[in-house]
């Protein structure tokens, strides 16, 4: 499924601006990007690794899912619970403009993705 191409930008220019946003000394510490899938957007946040054992990937955990139905052309939020499954969030219905739904993750009016 294509999802567009504006969307896709805008949601990079979010994860861009979260990540520009981390106080300076914990830049090295966090930082968010996003994965990109087939009808899919996830927000994910990124650490270094805790030890030295685990090597040298960063532990990706995500923090939203905007899904998109190409049929309605509309965008869907989810949040992920504590088992890592996504679910759908109701505060907000489906609609064609992500950044809507970019505003909400931000906003986090029932602290769901950001804790």
């Amino acid at each position: 499924m294509t999802i567009p191409e504006l969307d896709v930008a805008r949601a990079r220019r979010f994860v861009d601006e979260l990540s520009a946003e981390m106080p300076f000394d914990a830049r090295d510490q966090v930082k968010y990007e996003l994965d990109v899938e087939a009808g899919a957007l996830t927000i994910l946040e990124c650490r270094p690794p805790w030890r030295d054992e685990y090597g040298p990937e960063r532990a990706r955990l995500p923090i939203a899912r905007l899904r998109y139905v190409k049929a309605r052309r509309e965008w869907s939020l989810y949040w992920r619970d504590r088992h890592s499954k996504f679910h759908v969030y109701d505060q907000t219905p489906p609609t064609p403009s992500i950044q809507a739904l970019l505003d909400e993750v931000k906003a986090d009016p029932i602290s769901i993705f950001w804790g």
